[in-house]
């Protein structure tokens, strides 16, 4: 796996989604290749920062009351 592929498969790897021998591939790459390893592990740290500060995000009441009355409007 070269580098730009590394890169464009990069969000795959990190939601788990690649499949068994692309995600093999990408890892050996990673032993292989530091700058990417570093790239990766970046992209990951951020992903888990979003993650954790969208988890306490509550949509307020009001908001899922006019979603859901606008979803079932649209759904008829």
């Amino acid at each position: 796996m070269l580098c730009r592929e590394v890169k464009r498969v990069a969000y795959f790897f990190l939601d788990g989604t690649l499949d068994a021998k692309r995600k093999r591939d990408f890892n050996k790459h990673l032993k292989l290749c530091s700058d990417c390893e570093t790239r990766t592990a970046i992209h990951r740290r951020i992903r888990l920062f979003v993650q954790k500060r969208l988890a306490r995000l509550v949509a307020p009441t009001r908001l899922k009351q006019r979603l859901t009355r606008s979803l079932r409007a649209f759904a008829d």
